[in-house]
């Protein structure tokens, strides 16, 4: 067992920053505004022969009664209840503050081994910047500057004194899954995670934004490992004013681009919005699998149902290979069929299509419907083979191709989904066209 470091402290102090200096990542959002970290942040890292994993959290505001800072400070309690080692960080630069104490009295009943880390020390004498926090009653403070890296190295090999060593390599990792929740905010993506993980393990509350980070969690369903990453919500770009929102959206696009299916949940009781389909529209760029999810499905009227699947399936019918599930993450209605959706659409988008078989299929796709002529030319595809994955690409040869209509290769496109049972997934069919061997004998005949 890895062990586990739980990176606490009062808000904006540098615990993100922190963070991404172990873990060697650029995986947290920082910025210098209190409050950009919500949810627990998993990472792994490595010192020497020791691989530790460690665990980003909200700011801690322990007196929090209510609100999205109650539910940080329960996330954080939950949080040094899984770790090994609590690393409580203070800022050197505003000195001891009462929230300080009232972390470090909280930290002192949880019962935790604690190692008390003196932040943003650079250009100060250590002595100095930690004299004040010897108040707190926490053993010897340690100085470091996590912007910087100093004493950063050290500090982790204190930590991980008392661990022992791994001195194999780690294992190349299992290829599994990696999914991807998204959509516009308040929609219940939290909510969606929380309930496939059947723990609480993302903050849900009811105000859009309340997730600004991805987060990516990994877990087990029926004996098969996946990675799910929670997004923030996506708005149009126009309605992005936040420089933390910013960022969150630039995670999460960067969270479509590493997964490999898509979860696009959809709220039952708005209207299906043009935002709604720009987001599809850049998971289609993406060449990401794809599964539509209508939340909130059991609070909306029986008779508004039948105009919602209607208008759903206009609005979004550039993605009729993707699956679409009316669901509620709240009860968990409709969840197995959801996740049964994204096996297939995974198996979909990482199939191999062997190259005999798809020469086959393209020539039954020719004889059933020939390419339309083209002015004298009538293009002929020839061949086909694979040429990747993740979605799924197809090259075709063959002569005059760049002469086929849009509406052809849409045919082509259809023909090889339904041939290989590509449910799920987006199609990419390149067409490569050979050059006429007897061009150059024309060419030498017209000079003559």
């Amino acid at each position: 067992m890895l062990p586990i470091f739980a990176i606490v402290g009062r808000p904006n102090v540098g615990k993100s920053t922190l963070f991404n200096r172990v873990t060697r990542r650029q995986d947290a959002i920082v910025a210098d505004a209190p409050g950009i970290t919500r949810d627990r942040h998993y990472g792994r890292g490595r010192v020497g022969g020791k691989p530790y994993m460690v665990v980003d959290t909200g700011g801690f505001e322990p007196v929090a009664k209510e609100g999205i800072y109650y539910e940080m400070a329960r996330h954080t309690r939950q949080a040094v209840d899984e770790a090994d080692l609590v690393l409580f960080l203070v800022d050197a630069r505003s000195g001891l503050a009462p929230q300080d104490r009232a972390v470090a009295e909280e930290l002192r009943k949880s019962g935790r081994r604690v190692i008390l880390v003196v932040n943003k020390t650079e250009g100060m004498v250590p002595a100095v910047a930690t004299s004040e926090f010897h108040a707190l009653g926490m053993g010897e403070p340690l100085p470091v500057s996590a912007a910087h890296g100093d004493n950063v190295a050290s500090l982790m090999e204190y930590a991980l004194a008392d661990f022992p060593e791994h001195p194999e390599e780690p294992q190349a990792a299992e290829r599994f899954p990696r999914v991807a929740v998204v959509g516009r905010p308040n929609v219940g993506k939290s909510t969606l995670v929380n309930a496939l993980l059947g723990e609480d393990r993302v903050i849900v509350f009811d105000q859009p934004g309340t997730t600004r980070d991805s987060i990516h969690v990994d877990f087990e369903r029926d004996g098969r490992r996946y990675t799910l990453i929670d997004t923030a919500g996506l708005r149009r770009r126009g309605r992005v004013w936040e420089a933390v929102e910013k960022f969150s959206v630039v995670k999460a696009m960067q969270a479509i681009e590493d997964s490999n299916v898509v979860i696009l949940l959809l709220d039952a009781r708005e209207d299906i919005s043009e935002q709604d389909a720009h987001i599809a529209g850049y998971v289609l760029e993406a060449g990401r699998a794809l599964v539509v999810a209508v939340n909130k499905w059991e609070r909306l009227p029986e008779e508004r149902r039948e105009l919602t699947k209607r208008t759903l399936l206009r609005k979004l019918r550039f993605l009729d290979f993707a699956r679409l599930h009316f669901i509620s993450a709240l009860t968990r209605q409709g969840v197995n069929a959801l996740m049964n959706s994204v096996d297939e659409a995974y198996a979909a988008a990482m199939a191999r299509l062997p190259t005999p078989k798809l020469t086959r299929v393209l020539a039954q796709a020719v004889a059933q419907q020939a390419p339309p002529r083209a002015g004298l030319v009538r293009p002929k595809p020839r061949y086909a083979h694979q040429g990747g994955a993740n979605p799924p690409r197809i090259i075709v040869h063959g002569n005059a191709l760049e002469q086929l209509p849009a509406t052809y290769r849409r045919y082509l496109e259809r023909f090889f989904r339904d041939a290989f049972q590509l449910q799920g997934t987006p199609l990419r069919i390149e067409f490569k066209s050979g050059g006429n061997p007897y061009a150059d004998r024309r060419a030498r005949r017209s000079r003559r």
